[in-house]
């Protein structure tokens, strides 16, 4: 009986730390007591609970207060957009630093994106199946990414890694190669030309 119940204890506490905290504007939030930070999450326990929660033109806010707390919104969580097939466009404030794990997955309606200069890690196939997206742009600010040449991706200035392409990206010639599940799930993409001076190409970077 006593093992009954600890499982079952366990099992609220893991199925719990999945639920979203807050609702604001209709944005799901999960809130660190702590640090005073939010983070954008998806509705419900899991990502795949409910399908396009999002739908529209969407705006994050910079902070959301609940409870007389204002917390500082500071990522967009891992899967927190996916399957947002309505979703058309996303504002990203300044005060976002990270963009989670395959937080816009198969985000289908989505055109353009615009990384703002406060963002300095993106997570793996952050914008994979994102089949209509074909302006990316990176605040000339940013001191981790930038989007050289206008070339419609995301490339990592320092080591000039392109880690994020769509379906108008063109590879600059001062890129040295193509990352991890670079255009995973980019299916409108029918053409890319490659210049010599990439020598590696990351695994997946076609997949899908």
């Amino acid at each position: 009986m006593k093992k009954i119940f600890l499982l079952l204890v366990l099992f609220l506490g893991f199925h719990s730390a999945w639920a979203h905290d807050i609702c604001k504007g209709g944005i799901y939030y999960n809130l660190n007591s702590e640090d005073k930070t939010a983070s954008v999450t998806f509705k419900g326990d899991s990502y795949d609970d409910y399908q396009s929660e999002y739908s529209g033109a969407i705006v994050i806010p910079e902070t959301v207060t609940y409870n007389g707390i204002t917390y500082s919104v500071t990522s967009l969580g891992n899967f927190c957009f996916t399957d947002c097939s309505s979703l058309t466009s996303i504002t990203i404030p300044n005060s976002v630093t990270s963009l989670g794990i395959s937080c816009f997955l198969r985000c289908s309606s989505l055109t353009s994106i615009t990384i703002p200069k406060s963002v300095t890690s993106l997570g793996r196939y952050c914008f994979s199946g994102c089949s209509s997206l074909e302006r990316m742009v990176v605040d000339a600010a940013n001191p981790v990414y930038d989007s050289r040449e206008d070339c419609n991706a995301i490339i990592h200035t320092s080591t000039n890694e392109l880690v994020v392409g769509c379906k108008n990206s063109k590879i600059p010639n001062s890129v040295t190669s193509l990352g991890y599940g670079c255009f995973s799930g980019c299916s409108s993409l029918t053409a890319i030309t490659i210049p010599n001076s990439v020598t590696s190409l990351g695994d997946d970077c076609f997949y899908g």
